[in-house]
């Protein structure tokens, strides 16, 4: 019953995108991440922190999907800047029923409960730059929207965060987002999209009473966040379960 994060897999067994072009970590990523992957077991549960796919529709995601499906126990999944399948929960849990794709879960306007956990989160936003225009602050405060309803519907469980954005590394602060983490208490947050010599902006460890992580798949050598284990997991008394706001 442990959890798990990782993201940014950028899986391309359909549309022909391999990352190893990019060299460094990404060279034989697939074969790292099939060994990453079987530190997971069947009891535990896995966020994946967006850019999941480059298939830009259900059809050529389907078998960076099939390849998801594979990881043990509960898939996580929320949206990153490079999910262009992304439509909505509904055609999305269509998709993994006709496919037969099990335990995946969306992560959008909503939360889940992992014993006394409270799994929140969403996309999140980026630079100030692009938040200049009417449409980039309309998409900014939806974000803001989404991640207060996931809070929210968290209660007084214990708060781990989600996002695909960071919503701090060095030289920027999303005032917006850090304030709602204050001001519903969230304990812990996860956060991937930087990548290579982005590496180094990243801000981890405790901030402002939150403990900061980056979970970006080439950031981790492609083996998955240890976010809780099993024996902290079996310390907590309330049963695992979820709860998804319509």
């Amino acid at each position: 019953m442990a959890l798990y994060a990782i993201g940014d897999l950028h899986l391309s067994l359909t549309v022909k995108k391999p990352m190893d072009i990019f060299g460094g970590a990404w060279v034989g990523y697939m074969d790292k991440l099939e060994e990453g992957i079987s530190v997971i077991g069947p009891r535990d549960t896995t966020v994946l922190l967006g850019d999941l796919t480059w298939g830009m529709d259900f059809e050529q995601a389907k078998a960076d999907f099939a390849w998801i499906n594979k990881i043990p126990g509960r898939k996580i999944i929320l949206k990153g800047n490079h999910d262009y399948w992304w439509t909505t929960a509904t055609k999305f849990y269509r998709f993994c029923q006709d496919n037969g794709f099990e335990n995946m879960y969306v992560l959008n306007n909503n939360c889940y409960f992992y014993n006394d956990y409270a799994i929140c989160g969403t996309r999140g936003w980026f630079f100030e730059e692009e938040r200049s225009g009417a449409h980039d602050e309309k998409v900014f405060r939806r974000e803001l929207i989404r991640l207060e309803t996931s809070l929210k519907a968290a209660g007084d469980k214990l708060k781990y965060c989600f996002l695909h954005y960071p919503p701090r590394y060095r030289g920027y602060t999303c005032d917006e987002i850090l304030e709602l983490f204050s001001r519903y208490g969230v304990r812990c947050c996860y956060y991937g999209h930087l990548h290579a010599d982005s590496h180094k902006l990243a801000m981890e460890g405790l901030w402002d009473g939150v403990d900061f992580h980056l979970a970006a798949a080439d950031y981790l050598n492609f083996r998955p966040l240890l976010v809780i284990s099993e024996e902290e997991m079996q310390e907590n008394s309330g049963q695992a379960g979820n709860y998804l706001l319509e």
